[in-house]
């Protein structure tokens, strides 16, 4: 069998990066606007692909959420050989594969930048089953199906969201991800929920939120649960002219200025906390 092609992009700028992660089932494809746009502000960007997706079906279906974030913890450690700050974030499952980063390597993670972050998937057009499909774990799945993508897939402007459709149906998946989501995926996005949950509030890293507020996948709740249980600053930012997929969709633009800006302040209070901290040091070796 050939070996899956990595697809991650990676761009080399300054000392403060972000690393950034696709959803389930998706591309690094769906984050590349927003990288190019940090990236032309002179940030260092690696928008990694995680392990099982932009092959098969079958190499999906078969990969763990183990695996997913096996993927993030490697791409965490490439970027750190060119970055001081790092900014770690995502669209949708991605966000919370970054937050469970910033749980198991706290003083490596210097900030949070999540789009649209999934914990459940309670949007206005998901079908009826999907309360059901959040009791699945991957011990309990006994079959084995897909289940098709459905309108508005994500995206409010209807020429890219036809571009979209029309990507995931030319079977190739490097490009837009797949048309259909394997059950057993559903239940590894679950159990990695289950996990990352128990421990948000020892996530003390500054968060930046950009959820729509009417989005078709994953509700504006799931944006204020973690605004509610994380334990650092956590600022908001509410879209109003954008589905699921905010990284590709009419507000593009919005996610890269508010996560430009993000990063600024960031920067800057590192900048401050170095000031304050260097006459400590020549009154300690006086």
């Amino acid at each position: 069998m050939t070996p899956t092609v990595d697809r991650s992009v990676f761009h080399e700028g300054g000392r403060t990066g972000f690393l950034l992660i696709h959803g389930l089932g998706g591309t690094p494809v769906e984050l590349r606007y927003v990288a190019q746009g940090l990236a032309r502000a002179g940030h260092t960007v690696l928008c990694c692909q995680l392990g099982g997706h932009c092959g098969t079906i079958e190499e999906l279906r078969n990969s763990t959420w183990q695996q997913w974030y096996k993927s993030v913890e490697a791409a965490h450690d490439r970027l750190k050989q060119h970055c001081d700050t790092i900014i770690a974030g995502g669209l949708s499952m991605g966000g919370i594969l970054a937050v469970h980063l910033a749980q198991n390597r706290p003083s490596e993670v210097h900030g949070l930048a999540l789009y649209a972050p999934t914990l459940k998937l309670d949007g206005w057009s998901m079908p009826w089953y999907s309360a059901i499909l959040r009791l699945l774990r991957p011990n309990n799945v006994y079959w084995e199906f897909d289940l098709p993508e459905h309108e508005p897939y994500g995206i409010k402007d209807e020429r890219l969201r036809a571009f979209v459709v029309n990507s995931m149906l030319s079977g190739d998946s490097s490009q837009a991800g797949v048309f259909s989501t394997p059950l057993r995926c559903f239940a590894h996005f679950n159990a990695l929920v289950s996990v990352v949950k128990k421990k948000l509030g020892s996530v003390t890293a500054p968060a930046l939120i950009m959820h729509p507020r009417d989005d078709d996948i994953a509700s504006l709740g799931n944006a204020l649960y973690l605004q509610r249980k994380l334990g650092g600053l956590v600022d908001v930012v509410v879209m109003d002219d954008s589905y699921h997929i905010i990284t590709l969709d009419r507000q593009r633009h919005l996610v890269v200025e508010r996560s430009l800006s993000f990063a600024s302040a960031l920067e800057k209070e590192a900048i401050r906390r170095a000031a304050v901290a260097r006459p400590l040091h020549r009154v300690a070796a006086e």
